[in-house]
């Protein structure tokens, strides 16, 4: 009996692309696991590493490295490549690397034949996934940005430990920008199915404290709170790539934050941008449109402002 292999490359074996892939491997969420970096060398003693994992896990993945020509039955390409933001820096401020290595490496992928998903988490990582999608010529389905997934992550931790509960029990999402200008749909965040704002003003006293603008100011800042710390941040990341993964390939049906090429959703167009949307085979099935508040819709086109001028900086000055 022929199995069907499923198979990950990896475009970039820095911190956040060595923690994909040990987290892939981990689970056992493909069979092939191909690692790409500029420093080939690089990318060959990490595949090394993670192969002599094999004897201590309950699944063998089979690893090795690789060159963007190598791509052509690839599942899915991870890319992670480009630098982490440096201190008093945002993620904004690495876009011109990011678009070199993009333009570079992008093309060359496609000329090799590749028609699987791609999966970003390249900073500024709403602007590289609308980029990656107009270098390829993909349908936009095939190209998938991690967004405001780690942030919608980080804020139901957050609630989880304020209102102690499983973090599994919160629906909670940030959107728009991955980076300062994202916001929390708190109309849309529930606990145990009940929302979470019934539950402030039920027990005013007890949750007297709690200031939900405060409490998004610390999601967009725990990741430079890390960086300070740590140099970057790659466990989260790495781990969300690797769940997005398994979405596709168990064709899930998963609703994830996720940066999306928007056509229309939104009322928004031309633009990558955080929003729910659900995680199948194919990449992304279907784009979740929530109503949003008054309030919640201009913090929306607040942030994509934000990220539109940024945009305009490579070239898509025709944007509206």
């Amino acid at each position: 009996m022929q199995k069907l292999l499923r198979k990950v490359a990896i475009l970039g074996t820095g911190f956040v692309g060595s923690s994909t892939a040990y987290s892939l491997i981990n689970q056992g969420i493909c069979d092939e696991l191909m690692l790409i970096d500029i420093k080939q060398e690089k990318a060959l003693g990490e595949s090394l590493d993670l192969i002599h994992c094999m004897d201590f896990l309950p699944s063998r993945t089979n690893v090795y490295s690789g060159t963007v020509q190598d791509t052509t039955d690839m599942d899915i390409i991870i890319v992670s490549a480009g630098p982490p933001p440096k201190e008093n820096q945002t993620r904004l401020d690495t876009l011109e690397t990011g678009v070199k290595i993009m333009n570079d490496t992008i093309p060359k992928i496609m000329a090799a034949g590749f028609n699987g998903v791609f999966l970003i988490a390249t900073n500024p990582v709403d602007i590289i996934t609308y980029h990656i999608w107009k270098l390829s010529g993909l349908p936009r389905h095939q190209v998938i940005g991690t967004g405001t997934s780690i942030d919608s992550s980080r804020l139901k931790t957050y609630l989880a430990q304020l209102l102690e509960v499983d973090v599994r029990s919160i629906q909670a999402y940030t959107m728009g920008e991955h980076g300062d200008s994202q916001f929390a749909a708190w109309s849309h965040c529930t606990v145990g199915g009940k929302p979470l704002i019934q539950i402030i003003n039920e027990s005013p006293d007890k949750y007297a404290s709690l200031d939900l603008d405060q409490l998004v100011e610390k999601v967009k800042r725990v990741g430079f709170e890390i960086l300070k710390r740590k140099g970057t941040t790659y466990y989260g990341i790495g781990n969300a790539l690797a769940f997005f993964a398994a979405q596709i390939f168990n064709d899930s049906q998963r609703i994830i934050a996720t940066s999306c090429i928007l056509d229309g959703e939104y009322k928004e167009a031309n633009i990558a941008t955080g929003v729910p949307a659900v995680i199948g085979r194919n990449g992304i099935q279907q784009i979740v449109e929530l109503r949003l508040t008054d309030k919640e819709q201009q913090m929306f086109d607040h942030s994509n402002n934000v990220l539109r001028d940024y945009m305009r900086r490579i070239g898509y000055s025709a944007i509206t």
